[in-house]
């Protein structure tokens, strides 16, 4: 293990102003994100879409520290024949990769899963840096509901990030930690609280077992949101505030960064919760954005696989990544999306 290595590109991702692109859509998701704007999921048109904004340079160099890949994607190459991965490395990122091999039925705990492909990671993980990639991402799925979730699925899954992570630093990769409390369901906002605690210590405690370097790692956590059916929704301060207490509660200041994964908020709405946890400061880390559908959402729609709107679509996706900057320097203003 280079840790000197590790330490650095850790925050570099975390770097102020800028935050992380999640385009490792599996293809599965990312045919559901194209069918809905009515293009065809081919390789070639996601490789066209993703090149598209990995050009965007203005949002590239300014706004984004790195980008996590999806397998097919860190192995293509532009229309010019340029690898995508030295697309990214050209407008200064960092390129990184996501290597679990998705959510399944977690044997014994019905409706709840485990994150799987710790099998040949090792190996897997030795070809990603030869591809370039310098840190990768593992996503844990903890679901509320009635009874749920249970210590078996919590503990199941903080074990298999911590190996995943001690697999990562082994290969001089940086592990993004991924465990997301998911905002599906009716719970109010204290069972969020509740919930994500449990769920963060648990993972800290299978970090140090596994014998992680924190300073080598950034955390990729849920902000503290009630459920989206839940009857009482919270206040873009409250849970600003919320957030913070939990993870000042959880996270050793050891990490140099976290990383909030939007969870299916709106595109405005991670915005401002990113800046107003911002404005708060006083903690340890940086606190930045490691956002798919709230970076990529407007360009998607924007493009809809046409040629001619490829300019439109780096605007909105520029526009997008300029904002998010902003949140996480504290500096976003609400009139900045009515100028655009």
């Amino acid at each position: 293990m280079n840790l000197d290595q590790l330490v650095e590109v850790a925050n570099a991702m975390v770097a102020p102003g800028k935050g992380i692109l999640a385009a490792d859509e599996s293809s599965s998701t990312i045919k559901k994100r194209f069918d809905a704007i009515k293009v065809e999921s081919t390789e070639e048109n996601r490789r066209d879409y993703r090149e598209m904004l990995f050009r965007t340079e203005t949002a590239m160099r300014e706004h984004i520290s790195g980008v996590i890949l999806f397998d097919e994607t860190i192995r293509q190459k532009a229309k010019d024949g340029t690898p995508l991965v030295k697309l990214i490395e050209a407008a200064g990122a960092i390129p990184g990769i996501k290597v679990d091999a998705g959510a399944k039925p977690l044997a014994g705990c019905p409706g709840e899963t485990i994150t799987e492909g710790l099998d040949g990671l090792r190996e897997r993980l030795k070809e990603y840096y030869g591809l370039g990639a310098r840190f990768a991402k593992w996503r844990a799925v903890i679901d509320i509901a009635d009874g749920v979730p249970t210590w078996t699925s919590v503990k199941a899954n903080a074990h298999a990030l911590a190996r995943y992570a001690a697999l990562c630093q082994e290969a001089n990769i940086v592990p993004i930690v991924e465990p997301e409390v998911l905002m599906d369901g009716d719970h109010d906002i204290q069972r969020c609280a509740d919930v994500t605690e449990w769920v963060l210590k648990t993972v800290y405690e299978e970090l140090y077992e596994q014998r992680v370097v924190l300073e080598g790692t950034v955390l990729k956590p849920n902000m503290i949101v009630p459920g989206k059916k839940s009857a009482k929704q919270a206040s873009v301060e409250e849970v600003a505030e919320r957030t913070v207490m939990v993870l000042e509660r959880c996270v050793p200041v050891a990490v140099p960064g976290i990383a909030y994964l939007s969870g299916g908020q709106s595109d405005e709405l991670a915005t401002a919760h990113l800046d107003a946890m911002n404005r708060i400061g006083g903690f340890p880390w940086s606190m930045t954005f490691s956002y798919g559908r709230a970076l990529q959402a407007a360009p998607q729609k924007a493009w809809g696989g046409k040629k001619e709107n490829v300019s439109a679509a780096q605007a909105a996706f520029a526009h997008r990544a300029k904002m998010n900057g902003l949140a996480s320097l504290g500096q976003w203003e609400k009139s900045l999306e009515k100028a655009a």
